[in-house]
């Protein structure tokens, strides 16, 4: 967007946290600033970080919604633990987040966002922007609201408050200068999204050149930084979530298999966009029932296993516990089934979109008598294209249930993943009984498989 104006310090890596109410966009903002990253040929590694609540309170602690995002000029494999930068769009998210902020850690706050009453919702007892308490950081109090209502002032259709809304670009404009990241796709992105309603288009990409613009002409940022691409494989590679490695890979199952895809689900948070994905590609025969319960889904598709399709049903932790029994009996029948449990946190309904590794013992022993199953864990978002295959390739070669196990931190986090050359996806063979009609005996020992 410009030449750097001021001195330019390399950095190896960066952990980037975007905190603000759940209405402030700070999904959003984390995305683009993802894809910004992915551009510029980064490693990354992300983590969105969701309120358990339905609506928190405007201000409110539970309220706080958070993305974090983490790139390098290396390999890297988590969205890492303490936060090189902190944005903090109101003291809620200050006071939730800043205990992970190092000292000397950078941060930034909308200063507009400091009144009375939000720092009373927030627990403070005295503005910690004038108290001293961040003395220890690297501090930028910058006025976001203010400035991006000045700058839209001239824009005409948009309300103070759509004006107020578009702050959160103006962030994203500002870590973006800081970090030298592309705009271009940024501004297309966001005359796109909202392209139905033109001035908000308008206001939104105004705001995000300001604050890219605030970052090249004040005072308070003395430096920019560079993070270098990193040595990835020669290749193309695409962000993706975990979830959606996960329903592709399911997919690329269904072709090497031959078999119709069909997922039995139930919708539960996070799991739910497994179905979502699914629904968008009947055009490789996916077929996606959105059942009445945890139940009746795990049942649809040991049917659909049944009747010769990969059955596949979807959960978190206390959906899995009602399935258990429909699982035990596909382990009875020896039909192929994919079991996916995308794990949360807490017993009971807990947390839904907090996560937690803590099913194993129960996808493991959690079925009466002896009800062997096995367990195939992904390890980051990418692997779960490769777990997804591994656990169908499971499944229909030795006719059994097979556990997928994810969780909310791979099924919402990203990083960058090089496309695979579908000609080098090995086959999975049902062996069906050759010529058609032949002799077939499925409950016959197979002295190869023992299944």
């Amino acid at each position: 967007m410009g030449v750097a104006s001021k001195p330019v310090e390399q950095l190896d890596s960066v952990v980037i946290r975007f905190a603000g109410d759940s209405g402030d966009g700070m999904q959003l903002t984390g995305g683009r600033m993802t894809s910004e990253t992915a551009v510029m040929g980064n490693d990354l590694a992300t983590f969105p970080d969701f309120p358990a609540e339905i609506r928190a309170p405007a201000g409110s602690l539970p309220g706080v919604s958070g993305f974090q995002l983490h790139f390098a000029d290396h390999d890297i494999l988590t969205p890492g633990d303490a936060p090189n930068v902190l944005v903090a769009m109101n003291p809620a998210a200050l006071r939730t987040n800043l205990k992970d902020l190092p000292p000397s850690g950078i941060l930034v706050v909308d200063a507009d966002a400091f009144t009375e009453r939000n720092l009373q919702k927030a627990g403070y007892a005295t503005n910690p922007l004038e108290d001293g308490s961040l003395d220890s950081y690297e501090m930028h109090a910058v006025p976001l609201t203010t400035m991006t209502i000045e700058a839209l002032k001239e824009i005409e259709g948009i309300t103070k408050r759509e004006a107020e809304r578009s702050k959160n670009m103006f962030a994203l404009g500002l870590m973006s200068w800081l970090y030298g990241r592309p705009t271009e796709n940024t501004i297309a992105y966001l005359q796109q999204k909202f392209a139905k309603r033109p001035e908000i288009a308008a206001a939104n990409v105004k705001a995000f050149n300001t604050g890219y613009a605030f970052g090249e002409t004040t005072e308070s940022f003395a430096v920019q930084y560079e993070v270098k691409p990193a040595a990835l494989r020669p290749g193309v590679y695409r962000n993706i979530t975990g979830n959606q490695a996960l329903a592709y890979g399911l997919i690329a199952a269904s072709v090497k298999s031959g078999l119709p895809l069909f997922l039995g689900a139930y919708p539960i948070t996070p799991a739910s966009s497994v179905l979502e994905e699914l629904a968008r590609h009947k055009n490789f025969g996916v077929r996606t029932f959105q059942a009445e319960d945890e139940i009746a889904a795990a049942g649809s598709a040991l049917g659909a296993s049944f009747g010769g399709a990969l059955g596949v049903c979807t959960s978190s932790g206390p959906g899995i516990v009602l399935k258990q029994e429909t699982i035990g009996l596909g382990v009875t029948l020896e039909l192929p089934l994919l079991i996916v449990d995308i794990q949360r946190a807490g017993p009971s309904t807990g947390m839904p979109t907090k996560p937690e590794q803590a099913d194993l013992l129960n996808v493991m022993f959690g079925r009466n008598s002896e009800s062997p199953v096995p367990v195939i864990a992904a390890a980051t978002p990418s692997d779960c294209f490769d777990a997804a295959l591994e656990a169908a390739r499971i499944a229909v070669k030795y006719r059994t249930p097979v556990f997928l196990l994810s969780d909310a931190y791979l099924a919402n986090g990203s990083e960058p993943w090089l496309l695979p050359n579908v000609d080098e996806i090995p086959a999975i063979d049902p062996a069906f009984a050759e010529p058609s009609g032949g002799e077939f005996q499925p409950y016959a020992r197979d002295e190869e498989t023992l299944a």
